[in-house]
């Protein structure tokens, strides 16, 4: 059965390319899925943010991220790990996925234990605070079943997770809507966080049914496991330091200005998230071939270079779009309430660059099997991050904190390749990349004399 999303015309001019348009229909796909659930997102988000106004707002947002510094435990870096291993060894999809399921359920036990243990010591007064914190941490259990999802991308058939989750989006936005129409707590909006990551795990194993299987076929593996986790253990690391700048960031602000300031902080984070869409598509979609190039020099630095060069053109159209439309469409979505994040968000897009950059060059260090380098570059972006965020949010609030973004950003994907030789050639990959549009315009004017 095939779900043909491209048009016509481009389908007849990649005719003799396969492998070109299963990787362009699985883009297409995820693209639908990620616009349509994110805009609705935002949508909703807007509604919410002016029911609870910057405090509470803030507040849920502070609850988000004190969780999500944990996500790394839950999800014991196995997904590209298990996806890379299922582009590999397809015939042993069941003892991978049952494994790796098994493998989550322990993960997100450990995870809760620690950040239920670590809210309680931080807020020992603030009911509401830890009350928000245990009701999301159901979705670490929630989650497991995510594997499914690791399936399909590596199957380059996302139609089938795409439906699944809009499904359970559009079901909880009207949801979502309805308890702000009846004046629902803020600790309820949590319990509906917590529900539709449930509802897309339900959502997500409908359509693996639909493919033909079933997760009762799965297998558990002690050996499979102990290979996962030597593969993976780096990526728990790195997955935990890139959590620590992704929304440390947010727990600072809370914890060293105010959480009025969260709030629009929030924002600003929320609207920049929307243009991860289209990076992180490209490179689940592209990294099977990547992977399977990895024997082939040529063909591999090849292909890197031009996913490179894509997710800067990316980000440059990012950064355009949001600096003339950014503060705009702040104001006319969450109102004037919200108005200064506007400038945060201006400096905040920046980091697209450096974000994207950072996700191609992660499929380049996963198909290379490098993760302990990864992991010692995120490592030391956390630390730039969480100094600079120390030094400036007590001076400028969220200005500082989207500064301290971009700095460590940039480090981690890019100014962290100058510190170890191996890199060096993927440093170099990475700079002309970003500085093609300037080659462009070189060659242009050479042209035109």
């Amino acid at each position: 059965m095939t779900h043909n999303v491209l048009p016509d015309f481009i389908v007849s001019r990649l005719k003799g390319h396969p492998l070109l348009q299963r990787i362009l229909k699985n883009i297409g796909w995820l693209l639908i899925e990620k616009v349509f659930r994110i805009g609705l997102g935002v949508a909703v988000l807007s509604y919410l943010a002016r029911y609870l106004g910057p405090g509470q707002f803030g507040l849920l947002n502070y609850a988000i991220s004190f969780v999500a510094l944990f996500s790394a435990f839950a999800s014991l870096g196995l997904d590209t790990i298990v996806v890379r291993e299922l582009s590999r060894r397809p015939e042993a999809e069941d003892v991978l996925l049952g494994t790796a399921c098994v493998l989550k359920i322990l993960g997100g036990f450990v995870a809760g234990m620690l950040c239920l243990t670590a809210i309680v010591f931080i807020h020992p007064e603030q009911e509401i605070v830890y009350s928000l914190v245990a009701v999301m941490l159901l979705g670490f259990i929630f989650q497991v079943f995510d594997v499914i999802d690791l399936w399909f991308q590596s199957q380059l058939q996302s139609f089938y997770s795409s439906v699944a989750r809009i499904g359970a989006s559009l079901f909880m936005v009207f949801v979502k809507i309805a308890m702000i129409y009846l004046g629902a707590s803020l600790i309820a909006f949590a319990w509906a966080i917590s529900l539709e990551l449930l509802l897309v795990s339900i959502s997500l194993i409908a359509a693996y049914r639909a493919t033909g299987k079933s997760v009762t076929e799965w297998t558990a593996s002690i050996k499979q496991a102990i290979q996962l986790l030597r593969d993976s253990w780096p990526l728990i690391l790195s997955g935990l330091f890139i959590m620590i700048y992704m929304r440390m960031d947010q727990v600072m602000l809370a914890e060293l200005f105010s959480e009025e300031e969260v709030g629009l902080y929030s924002v600003a984070v929320r609207l920049l998230e929307f243009w991860y869409i289209i990076p992180m598509i490209v490179a689940s979609s592209t990294y099977p071939s990547i992977v399977s190039a990895v024997h082939e020099s040529g063909l591999f630095y090849q292909r890197l270079q031009r996913l490179y060069d894509v997710m800067v053109l990316l980000g440059y159209a990012a950064i355009v779009a949001t600096t003339l439309t950014g503060s705009w469409f702040i104001a006319i979505l969450f109102g004037q309430e919200y108005r200064s994040a506007g400038p945060m968000l201006n400096i905040l897009i920046w980091s697209i660059l450096f974000t994207n950059l950072g996700i191609a060059r992660s499929s380049f260090l996963m198909a290379k099997n490098w993760t302990r380098l990864h992991t010692i570059s995120v490592f030391m972006g956390c630390i730039i991050n969480v100094a600079l965020n120390y030094i400036l949010i007590p001076l400028y609030g969220g200005m500082g904190a989207a500064i301290a973004t971009c700095v460590s950003y940039w480090f981690a994907a890019h100014g962290s390749c100058y510190t170890w030789i191996p890199l060096f050639n993927t440093g170099n990959m990475l700079t002309r990349a970003l500085i093609l549009p300037l080659s462009w315009a070189y060659v242009h004017r050479r042209v035109n004399r």
